[in-house]
């Protein structure tokens, strides 16, 4: 036999506001921040609702648990807002690559140069890729001095996170923007 749900079960997702506040005793603080007392979750209600506000559950932890006359609704909304704006405010660091062969033309060179210092003023992290083909991969050596060469050129945006080693047929080097 299928057993069901039962269909008293508590909500843990709903805030603990006005009925929802089970507490013989609470210590209750007014919404320009005077403290009431310590009084029943009834008695703190009805002088909410004659304020035409909500009882709202700040402090579960303390003894007796705090709670405090506000408009919950005004409330939530603001708390999105300042997540909001955090979120806004926060930057990913992301890794942006620049690919290369260890025969690069001075040119070519320069561009990817400039995506680098472009990727490392961003605040992005820089990988850059040393790829052999064939018979390439004997000249290890000319690849670790180009790489040490980028890392010259960019010494005043970026510094060396990781040191160019060998990872198959290429040849990788991370840096991070200086602080």
């Amino acid at each position: 036999m299928a057993r069901h749900p039962s269909p008293r079960r508590p909500r843990r997702d709903l805030p603990n506001i006005n009925e929802r506040i089970r507490f013989p005793k609470i210590r209750v603080i007014d919404g320009d921040g005077t403290q009431l007392g310590i009084m029943s979750p009834d008695e703190a209600l009805q002088i909410a609702q004659d304020k035409e506000f909500d009882l709202v559950l700040v402090s579960d932890k303390a003894d007796p648990p705090v709670c405090r006359i506000m408009d919950y609704g005004k409330f939530k909304f603001e708390q999105e807002k300042k997540a909001r704006e955090a979120k806004k405010k926060q930057h990913t660091s992301d890794v942006k690559e620049v690919k290369m062969r260890y025969k690069i033309e001075e040119h070519d060179y320069n561009v990817r140069l400039r995506n680098a210092q472009k990727f490392l003023k961003h605040g992005d992290k820089v990988k850059a890729t040393v790829i052999f083909k064939g018979r390439e991969i004997q000249h290890t050596d000319l690849a670790h001095q180009l790489l040490r060469r980028l890392a010259d050129d960019l010494e005043e945006l970026g510094e060396v996170q990781q040191r160019p080693k060998k990872e198959g047929r290429n040849m990788i080097m991370i840096l991070a923007p200086r602080k």
